[in-house]
């Protein structure tokens, strides 16, 4: 299993440029995560790269992404009981990302849905709409 602390390192990517300015380990930890994820809901993986292509996140209204974002979150420790954790969000921040991006997290908080994977859509949604230029899934 990959760990804690390095999964909600890289699910930072949620808030960084692109895969392509990974290092090595970080691009094999996203594809570890990415893996797990996608085989434990069965999402497809085409909906995330159509987000990543620039896909607003509410245009894509599919229950399997939306699980599928939870288990990414949940998995990093940056999710649990319903609730995304912005202090640990926060605190895996590198500095310039932290200072770019902090007050916009801090306001979105944990967008309520209508179950935990609502939840972490929504959650999600917000931070896109935050910082679309950074907005990146794995």
């Amino acid at each position: 299993m990959i760990a804690c602390k390095q999964v909600g390192t890289l699910l930072l990517v949620f808030l960084v440029s692109r895969v392509s300015c990974m290092d090595e380990d970080m691009a094999e930890l996203a594809k570890m995560l990415r893996d797990s994820c996608a085989g434990e809901t069965g999402v497809d993986i085409s909906l995330v790269e159509k987000v990543n292509a620039g896909t607003d996140l509410m245009s894509v209204q599919d229950k399997i992404l939306k699980c599928y974002i939870k288990c990414t979150m949940e998995t990093a420790g940056m999710f649990s009981d319903g609730a995304v954790d912005i202090e640990a969000v926060v605190a895996l921040l590198p500095d310039d990302l932290r200072s770019k991006n902090e007050a916009a997290l801090r306001a979105c908080g944990t967008k309520q849905g209508a179950d935990h994977c609502d939840t972490a859509f929504l959650t999600q949604v917000c931070w896109q709409q935050a910082n679309k230029a950074d907005y990146f899934l794995i």
